[in-house]
This record gives structure tokens, C-alpha cells and sequence, in this order.
């Protein structure tokens, strides 16, 4: 026998399971692996804090970009006094972070993916925040 908790629960138990299935619809609709489908929060980047952000660039990008983000032969470019890190928008680099980079794309002259995230699926909106405001005080 099937028993509808849902509905024998009071109206604030049913409005929190309703939204908790919206939030798992919206999850797993993520997007189709493509790279082009994040996009940046209102103000990514701007307002972040550049001492949080060296710490999690240290423990998230330094493997390819360097610990002093002088770039790694063959595997991640330059970042410290980076015109492309200058240049573009800190929405345009939230974009970047999260949706990582191709081997193929146009604009990879590695020949190296980068992952999205840099490989750390943990990281938040706040934390790409906080490593943008950290590779924009290296400019």
C-alpha cells in the first residue's frame, strides 16, 4: 500500500517538498556538458576577498597555473600580471572558471583542458568570487 506523506503532512511540509523537487529538477537539468552554459551571478568577482581567494587558488589552480601564477610549462598559462586577466570582465572569467576550457577551444594554445572548476567541483559562487578578486590584484 502507498501511503501520500505529501499531501497528509501539513501545507508546509507539502510547499517543502514541492520546492525540494523543483531543486532536484533544476539539478539534474544542469546543462549538456558543453562548456557554455554558466552563467556569472550578478557581480561575480566584484567585492570578493583576495586573501580567501590566494588560499583557494593555492589549494585549487596552482597545480597547472603555479603557486606564484607564473604558469607551468605545458599545463596552465600565466596569470600574474596577465593581460588576458586584466582585460577581461570578472563575469567573463566566472564564466571561464566555472565551465573550464577545451583542449580543442580556439583560445587553448596548451593543448591542456582545464577543467571546470579547476578540477574542484566544491568550489561556490562566493570561492570563484574570491579567487577572481585574488587573480586581479596579481595585475
Amino acid at each position: 500500500m502507498f501511503v501520500d506523506t505529501v499531501s497528509e503532512g501539513p501545507p508546509m511540509r507539502k510547499t517543502a517538498a514541492i520546492l525540494f523537487a523543483l531543486v532536484l529538477v533544476v539539478a539534474a537539468c544542469g546543462g549538456d556538458g558543453d562548456g557554455g552554459d554558466a552563467a556569472a551571478p550578478t557581480g561575480a568577482g566584484q567585492g570578493g576577498d583576495a586573501a580567501n581567494g590566494e588560499t583557494l587558488y593555492l589549494n585549487t589552480c596552482s597545480a597547472c597555473h603555479g603557486a606564484d601564477a607564473l604558469g607551468v610549462q605545458g599545463l596552465g598559462k600565466q596569470l600574474a600580471g596577465s593581460s588576458f586577466v586584466a582585460d577581461t570582465s570578472e563575469a567573463d572569467l566566472y564564466t571561464l572558471i566555472v565551465n573550464g576550457r577545451a583542449s580543442d577551444h580556439p583560445d587553448n594554445d596548451t593543448g591542456v583542458a582545464m577543467p571546470p572548476k579547476g578540477g574542484n567541483p566544491s568550489l561556490s559562487e562566493e570561492s570563484i568570487a574570491d579567487i577572481i578578486a585574488y587573480l586581479k590584484s596579481l595585475q
